[in-house]
């Protein structure tokens, strides 16, 4: 079963806080369709991905430069996998112009702000 819109941020408490769907870190409708409507599953692959994204967010400023091609492909990958588009947006920038600071500060503030959105609908 699909659930859409009816997924997890509208069932539980601080998923509706954040605004308009396109506007939210996370599409819950991608996820809900990357996890065949099924909550649990959800709610485990989101808190895979904010380890994940957290432990990018912390080796990737510091990392060379093919360590953070490697750090900044994989992440990409599962922000994709999630429906976290601005993350896999940036990661690709990443990619593309591994030294450029600006993308690197972004990223950190985009993975901050999907940390801050999964804990809220996970309340």
């Amino acid at each position: 079963m699909i659930r859409g819109e009816s997924g997890i941020a509208f069932s539980m408490p601080g998923g509706d806080v954040s605004g308009t769907a396109g506007s939210r870190p996370v599409d819950m409708a991608h996820l809900a369709r990357q996890t065949m409507g099924d909550r649990a599953l959800e709610q485990e692959v989101l808190a895979l991905f904010v380890q994940q994204a957290l432990s990018v967010r912390d080796r990737i400023v510091d990392a060379d430069i093919n360590e953070r091609l490697l750090l900044a492909h994989g992440l990409k990958g599962s922000a994709r996998g999630i429906g976290a588009f601005a993350i896999a947006d940036c990661a690709t920038a990443i990619e593309r112009q591994p030294e450029n600071v600006s993308a690197l500060k972004r990223l950190g503030t985009l993975i901050e702000e999907v940390r801050d959105f999964i804990a809220a609908i996970s309340r």
